[in-house]
């Protein structure tokens, strides 16, 4: 029998875990300006930071969440941990680019961990306070990456990009020391078989071709190391889609199943989640170059670091907002209208911005309508997918569409930049690499709106 205080303490862990994780891979985007003139480097390279974690998030969740789902769920969560502690530690010395992007990409394990806190509260909960924790723990992820920001940008400020990721370590160190006190030692279930050679095809595909996106510019978009690095991403990831269908074709478990993302009712919102993921990104990035630049291109606020992390909490804010606001409006009028509408909102937040930035007041409205429209959209896939999957494919289901979104999350980090310099760099650059970020967003919204209402799988 758990008593009260050890079970609060339990969830005060999950909540660190999830909170911490949110900060940490948060380190990134108001130190890109201040990554690329500590070691001269170009912006594009400096992205990596970014990129860099979130590849590793999308390939290590899937793979995490099987390995996690039974009796190796504490093991998996403590060696994730402190695989992140030691990205920290490894970014925080100044070694070069090459380690910090090493680093970065030990940190984006944290965001694989974040799932298995959910499943760790149902081991430990069962009812109304299931409920509450699990509402209380997915809103701690969007918490924690609005902490992030100005946490960084105020560190940095004061301490440099080695005392950012210092910080970062000694927060997660505090949370590797809580979970190893109070995660439950005993869990049921066998875990589960991983494809890990989809992970290496996944990873390594997504690499070569957001790095030939990134260099192009300044490579030459014709030379033989862009061609090659494009045809080797396309290839391996052209592989690892045949790998899957052919392991699911002959009853295997695959990372993720492919065949659900064609499924109707399923494939409309995936289809938003990946291009709402290259806008979150695209649009976090242009707001923070926005803030950072001293102007000689025509456009640029000249802020310091904690401007950068300050214009980016109305985000995050207003994304729980939108969640809410989501809820009535399915209510009311149906879950049709959700992803439409989520779409058009965020899409409108960059319109918003392609217009008016000339101000930090600018940037903030801006970066609270395009959390509002996130919020909007994120918080209802879950609810639009499951209906429309067997119970028994709910999982494979949500972790493809967790997939996509982090992929859409490094597609939008690399190519936010590429487009910036294939542009001229100019305020006409910005202007245009904005509207075609909106672009995205309100093709796939038109898309699923056309597509209409679809039935229920039975």
């Amino acid at each position: 029998m758990r008593t009260q205080t050890e079970d609060r303490w339990r969830f005060a862990t999950l909540a660190a875990v999830t909170v911490v994780t949110a900060v940490v891979s948060s380190l990134g985007a108001p130190l890109v300006p201040s990554i690329a003139e500590r070691y001269d480097v170009p912006l594009a390279t400096a992205q990596w930071i970014l990129t860099a974690t979130l590849i590793a998030a999308a390939a290590a969740t899937p793979a995490f969440g099987r390995w996690g789902s039974g009796r190796l769920r504490r093991p998996v969560i403590l060696g994730a941990l402190t695989v992140v502690l030691f990205g920290c530690v490894l970014a925080a010395l100044p070694l070069g680019m090459g380690p910090l992007i090493v680093g970065r990409a030990c940190q984006g394990m944290g965001l694989a961990v974040a799932p298995l806190t959910l499943a760790v509260a149902r081991d430990l909960w069962i009812g109304e306070r299931l409920v509450s924790r699990l509402s209380l723990l997915s809103i701690a992820t969007v918490a924690g990456a609005g902490l992030g920001y100005p946490f960084t940008g105020l560190v940095a400020e004061h301490a440099g990009i080695s005392g950012a990721y210092g910080m970062g370590a000694v927060l997660v160190a505090g949370t590797l020391a809580l979970a190893y006190r109070f995660l439950p030692r005993t869990a049921y279930g066998e875990p589960q078989h991983v494809d890990l050679a989809s992970v290496v095809l996944v990873a390594t595909g997504m690499v070569s071709t957001l790095l030939a996106v990134s260099q192009g510019e300044s490579w030459g978009w014709a030379s033989v190391r862009v061609v090659a690095l494009t045809s080797a991403g396309l290839l391996l990831l052209t592989g690892w889609v045949a790998r899957t269908l052919q392991v699911t074709r002959r009853g295997g478990q695959p990372l993720v199943d492919l065949r659900l993302a064609g499924r109707r009712g399923v494939l409309g919102p995936n289809a938003v989640a990946f291009a709402l993921a290259i806008g979150m990104y695209g649009l976090l990035t242009v707001v923070v170059l926005l803030v950072r630049a001293d102007g000689s291109a025509g456009w640029g606020l000249g802020r310091g670091a904690a401007a950068a992390g300050l214009v980016l909490v109305p985000y995050a804010v207003l994304s729980v907002t939108g969640s809410r606001v989501a809820l009535r409006v399915a209510r009311r009028f149906g879950p049709h209208l959700l992803l439409p509408i989520g779409s058009t909102v965020f899409a409108s937040s960059m319109v918003l911005l392609a217009v008016r930035h000339d101000t930090l007041v600018q940037a903030l409205v801006a970066m609270a309508v395009g959390g509002l429209g996130s919020g909007f959209t994120f918080s209802s896939l879950p609810s639009l997918i499951v209906p429309h999957v067997p119970p028994e494919e709910t999982g494979s289901a949500m972790a493809f569409n967790q997939l996509l979104r982090y992929l859409g999350f490094s597609v939008g980090s690399a190519v936010t930049v590429a487009l910036l310099q294939l542009y001229g760099g100019h305020e006409a650059a910005f202007r245009s690499t904005t509207l075609t970020m909106a672009g995205i967003c309100l093709l796939a919204g038109c898309a699923v709106a056309v597509g209409g209402r679809s039935r229920p799988a039975a």
